[in-house]
């Protein structure tokens, strides 16, 4: 383990060591699982960014296609026989 310093406000402090003392743990250790629980709760979407990306799928939605489904069909076929190719050669 790495030994780090950080400075917090008194209103922090209390909180850790409080939480420490009730669980009976090291502060060390509640400061590792909040660093956890934090680092889960950060890699999901704020409710603006979801919003934003919704907005963005809406609007794409609502235009009209550019190409014919026959287009789209020809272009996953070749999508989908690349892919196969690559896989049969044992390739990247």
């Amino acid at each position: 383990m790495l030994k780090v310093t950080f400075t917090l406000d008194d209103a922090t402090i209390a909180r850790l060591e409080r939480t420490a003392r009730r669980l009976g743990v090291a502060k060390s250790a509640v400061v590792r699982e909040a660093v956890l629980e934090y680092e889960a709760r950060a890699d999901q979407l704020v409710d603006s960014e979801q919003a934003r990306l919704l907005a963005a799928v809406d609007r794409m939605a609502r235009r009209a296609p550019t190409r014919t489904q026959e287009q789209l069909d020809e272009e996953l076929a070749s999508l989908r026989a690349a892919r196969r190719g690559v896989g049969a050669a044992g390739g990247a």
